[in-house]
């Protein structure tokens, strides 16, 4: 049987990872592992997904995101692939449009949020991209803030995900980068 290469909601989070440390990230594979809570080889797996599908430099020495495609797959395929729902009230850490950057446009309620025993925030359950993603997105305001706007695509509201396209695409596409007309 052909093992499957397709993406994993993890390799997104891998890819903001590595995108939110900038051009050229220095990372070791056990590194990112524990920085992300995932295993060093799920972290391996998920690198060779991205190259193959074409999200992260085909050379396997580089950990350069390809930030224009990123963002392409983000606002056109990552709704409907990894989709979400709001689920029952429960404590957690602050995501989509109730966590920075976008809580600063649209305010913290309606509150949704990653379930979480040690969360600050009551509100609307949103599973997040792989269990280990909240504990991630406390260890790194960067990428808590990323995956945050990322949440704000998934959930689907139409004002919170075109403020969220814009600054994602301002965190992904170099300025150099050709953009797309319209």
């Amino acid at each position: 049987m052909r093992k499957f290469k397709g993406l994993r909601p993890q390799d997104v989070v891998v890819l903001l990872k590595l995108a939110a440390d900038g051009e050229n990230p220095q990372w070791l594979g056990k590194d990112l592992a524990r920085a992300l809570s995932l295993s060093p080889s799920e972290v391996s797996e998920s690198l060779s997904r991205c190259r193959y599908s074409r999200l992260l430099a085909s050379d396997p020495g580089s950990y350069r995101v390809h930030g224009r495609a990123l963002l392409d797959f983000l606002l056109h395929g990552l709704p409907y692939v990894f989709a979400v729902h709001p689920g029952p009230r429960a404590r957690g850490l602050a995501t989509g449009p109730s966590a920075p950057p976008l809580s600063h446009t649209f305010g913290v309620e309606p509150a949704y949020v990653w379930p979480l025993a040690a969360g600050e925030v009551w509100g609307a359950a949103v599973e997040p991209l792989y269990p280990g993603a909240a504990a991630a997105a406390q260890q790194d305001a960067r990428l808590h803030e990323l995956l945050a706007l990322v949440d704000a695509l998934r959930l689907g509201r139409p004002r919170e995900r075109h403020l969220a396209a814009k600054l994602l695409e301002e965190a992904l596409v170099p300025v150099s980068a050709p953009r797309h007309a319209g």
